[in-house]
């Protein structure tokens, strides 16, 4: 009798190990292929001279990742590089061409050829440091070894400011370091602090989970890519490392100052999807909605003092119907704004009260190292 428990016990724990380790092997496998670790969608719009050194950065990950290089329908060398490297590297990179949409289409499009568990966007112009990548790689796969699922990894980026002596880090302030944790376990959000696209990596499934698509044609949609999903996270991990780099400050560059004036239009846009589609009051969660109400008022301020900068009239009545936008849509939200500190700063009245809000934006500037 004892000799048949023993023989039964051996039995089972073998039977589970060898079910874990074939629940493991089901999650790396996707319509009989290998499971992707992690896919990188590379948006890439007359790309020519820098893309080669964003793709080179990522291809050490090997047949842990996909690289899908989207050619947003380039007018220049584009396409040729990116079909050269799909040849070269059939198991990792795929090359997907389109007519133009814009950045936010050519995450959408690389978001649907994506077979990776994970997802990230890197900007044809950026690049990731390979120490950090490896690190990265390194706690996915250890993820995937012991069945654990996150919603979201972030890491640290660097501004990669042209000329710049001191290359500012950016990193996660108030998330706990080298722990899987949730909102709840936040204790405090930085003023001033949100996340941007360069530092997060969501699982691909939490993003089709609720069918995230961007808009067409429209720059700054990094921002509603970052904080459309984030009600929906429930678990995290911060890894400090310095793994994005973040290229600043080309003349044609979408976040240099003047081209943001020029595209005011499209900032405010973004500025009021990220109001209507997530309802702050809505969300159950008080450090979630903490924070991505400090996102918020993050992003009306930089709508804000980019009219003011301009100094035009029609600018200036393009920042009054913004605000009347959001006065009319959700007051609660919109009150909230318009007396906390920043929204009294950025609508100061008068040529007095401009000066002072444009100087302490140039004093943000100073301290990020921004352009």
């Amino acid at each position: 009798m004892i000799l048949c428990i023993i023989i039964v016990s051996v039995f089972v724990i073998a039977y589970r190990k060898n079910f874990m380790h074939n629940q493991t092997a089901i999650l790396f496998f996707y319509k009989g292929k290998k499971m992707k670790l992690l896919s990188f969608a590379i948006p890439c719009y007359n790309s020519k001279d820098y893309m080669e050194h964003c793709i080179e950065s990522i291809l050490p990950g090997g047949d842990d990742v996909e690289i899908i290089i989207v050619d947003d329908g380039s007018k220049d060398e584009t396409a040729a590089i990116a079909d050269r490297y799909a040849a070269e590297y059939p198991d990792i990179v795929k090359a997907v061409h389109q007519e133009n949409g814009g950045h936010g289409e050519a995450v959408n499009t690389g978001l649907k050829n994506a077979t990776g568990k994970y997802f990230k966007v890197v900007d044809s112009d950026d690049w990731v440091d390979l120490e950090s990548y490896k690190k990265i790689l390194d706690k996915l796969r250890e993820f995937e070894q012991e069945n654990t699922q996150i919603d979201m990894l972030l890491a640290n980026y660097v501004y990669e400011k042209e000329g710049a002596r001191r290359k500012k880090v950016m990193r996660q302030t108030g998330f706990p370091r080298n722990e899987i944790f949730t909102w709840s376990d936040i204790k405090h959000i930085h003023k001033g602090h949100y996340i941007l696209m360069h530092s997060v990596i969501y699982r691909t499934e939490l993003l089709r989970s609720f069918g995230l698509e961007l808009p067409k044609h429209t720059f700054y949609v990094d921002n509603i890519y970052v904080y459309k999903p984030l009600p929906y996270v429930r678990t995290m991990y911060y890894l400090d490392v310095d793994f994005y780099r973040y290229f600043i400050g080309r003349d044609d560059q979408s976040v240099n100052e003047q081209v943001m004036i020029r595209r005011i239009d499209q900032q405010i846009r973004v500025n009021k999807i990220m109001f209507d589609d997530v309802k702050l009051n809505e969300i159950t969660n008080e450090m979630c909605r903490k924070y991505m109400y400090s996102y918020l008022e993050i992003i009306t301020t930089i709508s804000t003092i980019l009219a003011i900068i301009s100094g035009t009239d029609e600018n200036m009545a393009k920042k009054d119907e913004l605000w009347a936008y959001m006065k009319e849509h959700d007051e609660e939200t919109y009150k909230k704004l318009r007396h906390g500190v920043m929204g009294q700063v950025m609508n100061l009245p008068g040529k007095g009260g401009r000066k002072v809000a444009i100087g302490a934006y140039k004093l943000s500037q100073k301290l990020v190292g921004f352009n």
